[in-house]
């Protein structure tokens, strides 16, 4: 048995933000002590706890809460593990507070058939974390021929998506909502109309008629994001609308749950802390799909999780190799490292300056990932998972240093507020502590 002593314990779920001890017993949360009371029995304080527990955490002065969970990551295996794989990718998550990822399914091969899915799955049970993964909707990204989803939900499928190359296909894309309605799982849409898209990853505006490019309009975002909600609408399918940047795409959304879409939105650290403007000072480190965008999409983003429009902080953490970002801005590909900074981002940006509070942040880090995926985590209540970060708000430190395999980050150098201490999944220590 664990005993968590003297932490603020925060369960969104349930409501709780409170000073208390935290009793962990195998794999499971045993007991949660409010501060001042003591289990039958049992002496929770001092040094007396030292003789009932096999190990007991100092947690006064930290925050102790559900375990973050990411639907939205690429540990590159199979297929592209010089830039990460399901290991060093799951110890740069534990290092983030995180105890469950979602893995995208692009992936070489990609993830559309039953044996790769059960390579990945397989792989992820070895972490120490709870690895999933998504599989394609479509075979082989191709936006047409739909993959078998009821084969590769038995399999062990989160749910479906085709993530990096977005469906244009409107046909397709009823039939494949229509399907993952009766199957009552989880589709997930990267909004990216390449039609309207000349260079990638840089938000068509002010600073790339600066750099002499065209870029990526919020259009190309727009356009998308308003026929899936509809869409969305009219199938009663679960929706997520992955990674959004666009002010225009965080109303729509907001319109579409306002008409009773079963739409949902996830929104990354970088897309609520940078605008186009770290184009100009990290170049290709800054470099996304979408891109950055202006500071009044930022603050829309900013206003979505305010108000509820938008339901989870997802990091989208894909890696890269030092040689592919050292290319030039339109060659390089897009994407920057997530796991280990969304936390400290999340609480630098939005809790500090009082845009959300610390159970508002750990609602969209925690219980509602989990809550879409109806997986049994994000809870702090007695029997539930004993997976848990444990965090110091105010301990400030600077980003030098990643467990990822890659680098590939424009915060790198920077001091953030709130770090990570101790990361416990299913009742064992995955980081902390010397490991």
């Amino acid at each position: 048995m664990i005993l968590i002593q003297g932490g603020r314990v925060i369960g969104p779920a349930e409501g709780i933000d409170m000073k208390a001890d935290v009793v962990l017993d195998g794999g499971r949360i045993a007991e949660i002590i409010p501060a001042g009371q003591q289990t039958a029995g049992r002496q929770t304080a001092g040094r007396e706890a030292s003789r009932d527990y096999e190990r007991v955490i100092d947690a006064n002065g930290m925050i102790v809460a559900p375990g973050l969970v990411d639907v939205h990551v690429h540990f590159r295996d199979p297929g592209l593990t010089y830039k990460e794989d399901i290991h060093t990718g799951a110890k740069a998550a534990a290092k983030g507070g995180f105890t469950t990822v979602v893995c995208m399914a692009n992936t070489k091969p990609i993830v559309d058939n039953e044996e790769t899915l059960r390579y990945v799955l397989e792989e992820g049970k070895k972490t120490g974390i709870h690895v999933l993964s998504c599989a394609a909707v479509s075979k082989g990204f191709n936006g047409r021929d739909m993959t078998d989803m009821e084969g590769l939900l038995a399999a062990g499928a989160a749910g479906f998506t085709d993530d990096g190359i977005p469906l244009m296909e409107g046909n397709f894309v009823r039939a494949a909502m229509e399907k993952a309605a009766r199957l009552d799982t989880v589709l997930s849409f990267h909004e990216e109309d390449k039609a309207f898209i000349k260079e990638n990853g840089i938000n068509h505006g002010r600073v790339s008629d600066q750099l002499g490019i065209y870029g990526s309009p919020a259009l190309a975002e727009d356009s998308l994001v308003a026929r899936d909600c509809m869409i969305a609408l009219d199938t009663g399918a679960v929706v997520d609308i992955q990674h959004i940047s666009s002010g225009h795409s965080v109303e729509m959304v907001r319109l579409a749950k306002k008409l009773g879409a079963k739409v949902w939105a996830e929104v990354t650290p970088h897309h609520f802390t940078l605008t186009e403007d770290a184009v100009l000072k990290h170049g290709t480190l800054a470099k996304m799909n979408p891109p950055l965008r202006t500071e009044e999409d930022r603050q829309m983003l900013i206003q979505g999780l305010k108000d509820g429009t938008i339901d989870m902080i997802a990091t989208d953490h894909a890696p890269h190799s030092r040689e592919e970002k050292d290319r030039p801005l339109t060659a390089a590909p897009s994407g920057i490292l997530g796991l280990e900074t969304a936390l400290a981002l999340g609480i630098t940006s939005l809790v500090k300056p009082g845009h959300l509070t610390m159970v508002q942040l750990m609602e969209k880090m925690s219980s509602n990932p989990a809550r879409l995926y109806k997986l049994d985590c994000g809870r702090m209540e007695a029997g539930a998972p004993a997976d848990l970060v444990i965090f110091d708000e105010n301990r400030q430190w600077t980003v030098k240093g990643f467990e990822s395999k890659s680098s590939n980050s424009p915060f790198l150098g920077e001091t953030l507020t709130g770090q990570v201490v101790y990361t416990i999944c299913g009742g064992a220590i995955v980081y902390g502590d010397g490991e």
